[in-house]
């Protein structure tokens, strides 16, 4: 093969890897690599030309973080003198483009013919922290990826770097309608590390060519080298289709190929054979336990601060969801569970896991959430699946005892105003280095109340935590080490499979990529683009963002969701501190009768400010009558008088300090024994079965006070 740029007689059977020698694989996931493939002179111009001349614009989606240039195939649109500028990068361009090199790898691929009409090529530079997720490549038109390296050709790249090209297998299932699923493992079988001068490349197969970009780590320890020599380079791009009137051109075949777009099976309901597999358990007799009795407040008191089981902060909590449709509740559980639930953590963390996926599931309490081009993380198994005698843990007790109990639900329906008609929930555990969950919608008719009870111990996750000294590097705090959850608004094209890609995913407004912090903003509108050439995601300050929570302690998170609306974890950087870990909850919920019909929409739906957002679903704008508003200025008296004739009373008693603190308990005794200023509508049965018995002159008092 003779042309200009390339070396004489590249060797397209071999590639190195730890110093030993593979076959190049054309059998099920075609997949081979080229070193040396281009004249070394001509890359080192091309090298230096990108650094002297090109810019870098910073991108981050739920599935990567890179640094990306513009569209490369377009540089014939540039004037003649910026074209100066890059002469060697323009041969590059059309060496690799060129009908004899597409019609060199269409043959070892056995991908078919290529186009030179429709090219596809852009520069990615990953940093530290930069990584690309798992995903099929599976778009438009693509035929055949693949990535050209230009890292540093002085210094040779270490494995222990990170930066790898990470090929995933495939196992056949058979669905229900009989038809054959290929789905990846959670560990990849192939690693390809960068090395300048390389060409690595697969044929694009749906539901098959899995792979990621493994992150570029970090420096870790003072004997490393340092992060500016971790700057892996790389030219990358697709080979598509022939287009019409070229040779080779299929009508129809594009739009056939678009429906195997992964992008539309991640954003789809669940898959039969994904995990978790969704456990939803109705509630029995939904209308019937509304009030908290003495047992289920000596129930909660295991779990929960006895702040958020008062009647004052339970009405302060339930008048801001209705306000928002969502909740940030800090230091939500006890010191006393907390401090076991601390220390098992910790202690869990000090224990390696195993590095793959069956090890992990045959020797600990947990399973691997699966498929990864839309999940990884650790599932805490059921009760059911774990040996029968086995101590329960203190993340199981909250996961099997608290969440799915009666007290809970009706504590919950308290703060929300919502009537929960089921439940399911999850206990995650987050590895650094490894685990995501990538953006996926809620598609059900009625919205959902979702909660997300952080119990990550580790500091340095940003965002509103007050993190205090020990790390060297501030880069590595907060959003640039992952680990928050976030809910995006879809925008109109995100569904559409001419829209987007299963590399592209959802991106990430520069506020949330630069803090990490809990925040909503308002979602915009995109352009809509060809989805099988380079993409560059354009966001304006807030946009597309709903809600967000940065991994921390003891933090309970509570959001309406409404369809439509995307949510993910956003990958764990191995420079974090420690694994993200949490407890998730899911509850069906029913509108109740004389809701207001006009009400707004919850997360997901239009938001009309950034403090709505996320959560909104509207309030009831309706006028109070004259009658009402007499009603409430004589009970605002009565309260006032009440409140006269108590400090009256209180003469000479102890001071404030000196008084014993009151259990919920007691309070919730004293706050039944008569109507309580603090607690309306819902809020004056929490506590009713409690009251103490009277006598009928009491309740004859009472009968005078309500007329």
């Amino acid at each position: 093969m003779n042309i200009d740029g390339f070396t004489p007689t590249p060797n397209r059977k071999q590639f190195r890897k730890d110093s030993n020698t593979y076959e190049l694989t054309l059998e099920s996931y075609k997949h081979g690599v080229i070193p040396n493939l281009i004249t070394p002179d001509l890359l080192r111009n091309v090298r230096s030309e990108i650094q002297e001349h090109l810019s870098f614009t910073p991108k981050e989606t739920d599935i990567y973080k890179i640094h990306q240039s513009g569209d490369l195939a377009n540089l014939d649109g540039l004037d003649d003198s910026a074209l100066k500028l890059l002469p060697s990068l323009l041969t590059l361009r059309n060496a690799l483009y060129s009908a004899t090199f597409r019609d060199y790898l269409s043959k070892i691929t056995g991908a078919g013919a290529l186009s030179g009409k429709k090219t596809d090529m852009a520069i990615n530079v990953y940093t530290p922290g930069c990584h690309l997720l798992c995903h099929d490549d599976v778009i438009g038109s693509r035929r055949v990826s693949y990535i050209l390296y230009l890292t540093d050709p002085d210094k040779l790249w270490k494995e222990e770097w990170g930066g790898a090209l990470r090929l995933y297998p495939t196992q056949d299932f058979t669905g229900k309608d009989g038809q054959i699923v290929k789905i990846p493992s959670p560990d990849s079988s192939v690693s390809i590390p960068p090395a300048f001068n390389q060409l690595s490349f697969f044929a694009v197969q749906p539901g098959q060519s899995f792979h990621d970009v493994e992150e570029v780590y970090a420096k870790q320890g003072e004997q490393e080298a340092s992060d500016e020599d971790r700057v892996r380079m790389a030219i990358s791009g697709w080979y598509h289709i022939p287009q019409e009137g070229e040779e080779g051109y299929v009508e129809g075949l594009e739009e056939k190929l678009a429906e195997s777009s992964s992008l539309m099976q991640l954003q789809g309901k669940g898959d039969e054979f994904d995990l978790p597999v969704s456990r939803t358990i109705p509630y029995e007799d939904v209308e019937d336990d509304q009030m908290l009795s003495e047992e289920d407040l000596d129930f909660l008191l295991r779990y929960m601060a006895p702040t958020y089981l008062t009647p004052d902060t339970l009405e302060s909590i339930s008048d801001s969801f209705k306000e928002e449709f969502s909740l940030l509740l800090d230091t939500f559980l006890s010191k006393r569970f907390c401090d076991s639930l601390r220390t098992y953590i910790t202690n869990e963390e000090q224990s390696s896991l195993p590095p793959t996926a069956p090890k992990i599931e045959s020797t600990t309490s947990w399973t691997v959430a699966t498929p990864p081009h839309k999940h990884r993380f650790l599932l805490q198994k059921q009760r059911d699946q774990r040996p029968a005698g086995t101590a329960t843990t203190p993340v199981q007790d909250l996961l099997e005892n608290l969440l799915p109990s009666v007290p809970f639900k009706k504590w919950l329906q308290l703060a929300t105003g919502q009537t929960l008609t089921s439940h399911d929930g999850l206990a995650r555990r987050f590895r650094k280095g490894k685990d995501y969950t990538l953006a996926t919608s809620y598609n059900e008719a009625e919205p959902r109340l979702e909660i997300i009870l952080n119990i990550t111990p580790t500091s340095h996750w940003g965002g509103d935590e007050a993190t205090q000294g020990g790390n060297d590097n501030p880069e590595q705090d907060g959003a640039a080490v992952g680990g928050y959850i976030a809910y995006m608004a879809a925008d109109e094209d995100e569904g559409d499979p001419e829209n987007g890609g299963s590399d592209h995913g959802v991106g990430i407004p520069p506020t949330l990529q630069s803090t990490g912090a809990s925040a909503s903003f308002a979602p915009k509108k995109k352009v809509k683009s060809d989805p099988a050439v380079y993409k560059m995601s354009d966001f304006e300050e807030g946009e597309g963002l709903l809600f967000s929570m940065p991994a921390g302690w003891n933090r309970l998170g509570i959001v309406m969701r409404d369809a439509g609306t995307m949510r993910f974890v956003k990958y764990i950087s191995r420079s974090a501190k420690g694994d993200r870990w949490d407890v998730v909850g899911e509850f069906g919920v029913t509108e109740e009768e004389g809701d207001d019909e006009d009400g707004g929409e919850g997360a997901g739906g239009d938001v009309e400010t950034s403090q709505e957002a996320g959560c909104e679903q509207g309030e009831d704008d309706s006028i109070p009558s004259e009658e009402e508003e007499e009603e409430e200025e004589e009970e605002e008296e009565e309260v006032e008088e009440e409140v006269e004739v108590e400090d009256e009373e209180d003469e000479g008693s102890p001071a404030p300090e000196d008084k014993p603190v009151e259990t919920p308990q007691e309070y919730a005794r004293r706050m039944a024994g008569g109507r309580s200023p603090l607690m309306k509508g819902k809020h004056d049965r929490i506590f009713k079965d409690m009251q103490p018995e009277r006598n009928v002159d009491d309740d004859d008092d009472d009968d005078e006070d309500d007329d």
